[in-house]
């Protein structure tokens, strides 16, 4: 017999709704739900109003870093949907010549934790990916058009974030 009503008895992990993370970038926190059913996974607190495109991004083996992609007015939201990365983002301080020496913010985005980073215009980021199978989702919140008249790229290497220090 089919249940009248919705199965309360779930796992559920809640997260802070925002996390500022400096001045510019902001982790928007998600959770997830767990039955007898499965998992369900969401970002409710992710506003998409400003959102008009995105797309997927996998490497064909871990480790691989795509690097650095700098936007000075488009802002991209990212989204682990499967997998883990590490996502690095620099606030760029002259667009011909950034200081190689600017501060680093680093986070690692994984299926595990749900949630979306926002990356402000202003901004170069890269990520390089930490699993097999890691799928991340960038939402933009302009055009095609508009982003390739935006878009400024530095080679992968100008900030080296991308060891993974033993501790």
């Amino acid at each position: 017999m089919p249940s009248s009503g919705p199965c309360h008895r779930f796992r559920r992990r809640n997260f802070p709704v925002h996390k500022t993370l400096n001045s510019d970038l902001d982790f928007i926190a998600g959770g997830s739900a767990v039955d007898d059913r499965g998992k369900l996974q969401f970002c409710n607190d992710f506003d998409m109003a400003s959102v008009r495109r995105f797309y997927v991004v996998s490497n064909h083996e871990s480790r691989f870093v795509r690097a650095w992609h700098a936007h000075k007015q488009e802002a991209k939201y990212v989204y682990v949907a499967s997998g883990a990365a590490l996502l690095a983002a620099v606030k760029v301080d002259d667009w011909a010549a950034p200081d190689p020496a600017l501060e680093i913010s680093k986070f690692v985005l994984a299926e595990d934790k749900p949630g979306v980073l926002y990356v402000p215009g202003g901004f170069a980021h890269g990520f390089m990916t930490l699993q097999p199978d890691t799928r991340l989702f960038f939402f933009s919140t302009v055009a095609l058009g508009e982003s390739l008249d935006d878009d400024v790229r530095y080679p992968f290497d100008y900030w080296n974030p991308w060891a993974v220090v033993p501790r």
